[in-house]
C-alpha cells in the first residue's frame, strides 16, 4: 500500500507554535497530528519557512521537475532549498531535510543531464549554461541531503559519480576532446534513464488513485535497453537508429512537460491548494520559458520549441488561469500577463517570418514540424 504524503507547516508569525501534520488530499479536514507524536521528538531549532514532506515513493518525483517554485503546491526552487538546507544543517536541524525527497531531485537532475547533453550536440550556449547551473544547484542540494543523512550515502556516492562523469564527457565533447565511441556510451546511458524515468513518473502522479508500482518504470527499462542493443548490433534501420538516438531529449523535455499536467491534476484533486501557489512564480515560468521559444522556432527545433511553449502555456499561464479563476490574483494582473503572452508569440512568429522571407508565419510553423 502506497504511504500517505504529509505537509508540515511551520508558522513563521507563531514561531512557538507546535508544527502539526496534516493529509493534503483531505485539504477540508481539521484533524492534524504533532509533530512530535510522529516523529518521537520535536526537532530542535527554529523553522520558519513551509516545507513539504513526502513519502519516499515514486509519487513525488514530478514534483522536482518544475524549473520555480510553486508555493504550497511543490518543494521550493533549488537555490531557495539551497539556503533553507544550510540554515537547518547549521541549526543542527537535520530531520527539516527529510522534508525533500532525494528521489525526485534525483529524476530532476536525469532530466538537466540529459538536456544538458542534448544542447552540448546543438553547441547552444546559453541553453548548456541553463542546464548546467541546473545540474550544479540541484546536486547542491543533494550533497546538503547526504549530509544531513536525510538520504543513503551509497546512493549519494553513486550519484556523484554519474553527476562527475556527465559534466565531464559533456564538456569534453564540448570542446571536441571526447572519443565518439565513448560519447554514444554515454548517450545510451541516458536514453534508459531516460525512458525509464518518463513512464514511472507519470504513473506516480496518480497514486493513490491508482496502485503504487515500480511496473512501468521496469517495463520501459527493459525495452530501453533493448532498443539500445538493437541500435549497437545494426539490427535497426537509419530512421530506427535516429529514433533512439533522439530518445534522451525527447524523455527528458517529455519529464519537464509532465509538471503542468501534475500540478493541474494536484489543483483538481485539492482546490483550496491553489491559494497557495506563487503567482510571481508562475509568471516567472511563463516568461521564462517563453523567451526560449523564438530561438527554438528560429532554428526549427522542434523538441525544444514543443517544451518551452507547453511549459509557458500550460505551467506558467495555466496556473495563472487557475489562480484567477480562484480569485487569487486581479484582474488587472491576469489581463497584462494575458496581453503579454500574446504579444510576445504573435511578435516571435512576425520576427520568424521576416528573417525568412516569408508571406505568412504559418510557413514558419510548417517547417518546424515537417522539416525544410
Amino acid at each position: 500500500m502506497a504511504a500517505k504524503a504529509f505537509v508540515v507547516h511551520f508558522s513563521a508569525a507563531k514561531p512557538s507554535k507546535e508544527p502539526f501534520y496534516r493529509y493534503p488530499d483531505c485539504p477540508s479536514t481539521s484533524q492534524s497530528l504533532p509533530l512530535k507524536s510522529l516523529s518521537g521528538n520535536k526537532p530542535a531549532g527554529n523553522f520558519n519557512n513551509v516545507l513539504f514532506i513526502s513519502h519516499y515513493t515514486l509519487a513525488t518525483l514530478h514534483r522536482r521537475l518544475s524549473p520555480v517554485s510553486a508555493g504550497d503546491s511543490d518543494v521550493p526552487h533549488p537555490f531557495h532549498q539551497i539556503i533553507l538546507n544550510a540554515r537547518n544543517l547549521l541549526a543542527g536541524n537535520k530531520a527539516a531535510l527529510l522534508a525533500v525527497p532525494w528521489l525526485g531531485m534525483l529524476t530532476g537532475l536525469l532530466g538537466n543531464l540529459s538536456l544538458l547533453s542534448y544542447f552540448i550536440k546543438k553547441r547552444e550556449k546559453e541553453a548548456i549554461v541553463v542546464q548546467t547551473l541546473g545540474v550544479v544547484s540541484t546536486y547542491v542540494v543533494i550533497s546538503q541531503l547526504a549530509v544531513g543523512e536525510a538520504m543513503p550515502m551509497p546512493h549519494f556516492i553513486a550519484i556523484s559519480v554519474v553527476v562527475a562523469t556527465g559534466l565531464v564527457l559533456n564538456f569534453l565533447n564540448y570542446f571536441n576532446m571526447l572519443n565518439a565511441g565513448l560519447w554514444r556510451f554515454w548517450e545510451d546511458v541516458i536514453t534508459v534513464g531516460g525512458l525509464t524515468a518518463l513512464p514511472q513518473v507519470i504513473w506516480s502522479t496518480f497514486v493513490p488513485t491508482i496502485p503504487n508500482s515500480i511496473l512501468p518504470g521496469t517495463i520501459a527499462f527493459v525495452v530501453g535497453v533493448a532498443a539500445v542493443v538493437m541500435a549497437r548490433m545494426g539490427k535497426l534501420s537509419k530512421q530506427g537508429v535516429k529514433f533512439v538516438r533522439a530518445i534522451s531529449g525527447w524523455t527528458a523535455t517529455l519529464l519537464f512537460m509532465w509538471m503542468p499536467v501534475s500540478q493541474m491534476w494536484t489543483n483538481f484533486l485539492n482546490p483550496d491548494n491553489i491559494k497557495g501557489l506563487s503567482a510571481s512564480s508562475m509568471l516567472l515560468a511563463m516568461i521564462g520559458n517563453g523567451l526560449l521559444i523564438p530561438r527554438a522556432l528560429f532554428i526549427r527545433d522542434f523538441m525544444w520549441f514543443t517544451g518551452s511553449s507547453w511549459a509557458t502555456l500550460f505551467y506558467g499561464y495555466g496556473n495563472l488561469v487557475c489562480l484567477y479563476c480562484s480569485n487569487v490574483i486581479s484582474k488587472e494582473f491576469f489581463l497584462a500577463a494575458t496581453a503579454g503572452l500574446v504579444s510576445w508569440i504573435g511578435i516571435a512568429l512576425w520576427r520568424d517570418t521576416i528573417a525568412y522571407g516569408f508571406n505568412s508565419p504559418l510557413r514558419s510553423l510548417k517547417e518546424l514540424v515537417y522539416g525544410q
